[in-house]
């Protein structure tokens, strides 16, 4: 009973030692000094923290991912400029009490709109999901018609028509911004030999469930597809009348920004902090920052090399 007990407590360990080896290394050295939170902190009666077990994770999986592949890509499908995707095998209909068009999602959430269709290989009739557009993939191989690839944050290998593919030179990506839905916040990292690098802590706020004009911030890990000085935003339900502008806007997934404090017109000077930030989703699919932590991303996460993590 003693040895099966002491084999039991070695096997515990291994496994515990196991997944401690397998973590990503992260060291706190700020570049970005202003509006710093603390690794926990509190919002009213809540706590909140940095999950850096699971950034760790995350990070470790994405060096895992560079190792075993060469060739590197993102998915395209931004206002669905390659096309409308077909409807997935399984899908669910989201309607909307304001009357517009009803919204096609497949069974595990992904929505159809800007989405990019992945198939099974070999059951090319109907796509089996989505993928939201700007997500990092690795390419396998690739024909006439489609690609063959992986996607970092959706397990196995899909078959992608290729006018949805935009191959990129980057192959490693050592700067990555880390966006919590849960916790409301945002961290910097860069790699620096084998330790991950704290750039920045920060409040942040992500993409109200309020459909259909603000939606949330997509989950995965996505390449920074673009950058707008100044991104001018619409309306709710117009589509020409402009309402104001985002700051230092990096774009990464759909209509996804990471950019400073809105500006509602008619004022046009930025604003620089929001009590807002870190508390509640609000925006339309975006994640709000200080305008000045907003430009610290725009400057420092180049476009086609830098990623964006959403994680819950």
């Amino acid at each position: 009973m003693k040895n099966k007990f002491r084999y039991l407590l070695l096997g515990m360990f291994s496994i515990f030692s196991f997944l401690i080896s397998s973590a990503a290394t992260i060291e706190k050295d700020l570049t970005y000094n202003k509006y710093t939170l603390k690794d926990t902190y509190k919002y009213g009666k809540i706590t909140r923290e940095f999950q850096w077990d699971k950034i760790s994770r995350y990070l470790d999986r994405l060096d895992s991912f560079q190792g075993e592949n060469i060739r590197f890509g993102t998915l395209k499908n931004y206002k669905n400029i390659n096309g409308l995707p077909p409807v997935a095998r399984q899908i669910a209909m989201e309607k909307y009490s304001d009357g517009s068009r009803p919204s096609v999602k497949d069974k595990f959430g992904n929505r159809r709109s800007q989405g990019i269709p992945l198939y099974i290989e070999g059951q090319m009739d109907r796509p089996e999901r989505y993928a939201p557009d700007g997500s990092l993939i690795s390419i396998s191989s690739r024909d006439l018609e489609n690609y063959k690839v992986k996607v970092e944050d959706i397990d196995g290998e899909w078959i992608v028509p290729a006018r949805y593919v935009k191959e990129i030179q980057a192959n490693n990506f050592p700067r990555v911004v880390v966006v919590d839905r849960k916790n409301q916040n945002i961290a910097t990292l860069e790699k620096v030999g084998e330790v991950w690098k704290v750039r920045s802590m920060n409040p942040a706020s992500t993409g109200l469930d309020r459909p259909p004009y603000q939606l949330p911030t997509p989950l995965g890990v996505f390449v920074v597809q673009g950058k707008k000085y100044k991104m001018e935003y619409l309306k709710d339900g117009s589509h020409t009348e402009i309402d104001g502008y985002a700051p230092y806007a990096s774009r990464f997934s759909g209509g996804g920004y990471i950019h400073g404090v809105p500006v509602n017109l008619p004022r046009t000077e930025m604003i620089e902090y929001s009590p807002t930030l870190g508390t509640t989703p609000r925006s339309h699919m975006c994640v709000r920052n200080a305008t000045s932590h907003a430009k610290y991303v725009y400057e420092w996460a180049e476009t086609n090399k830098g990623l964006v993590i959403v994680i819950e």
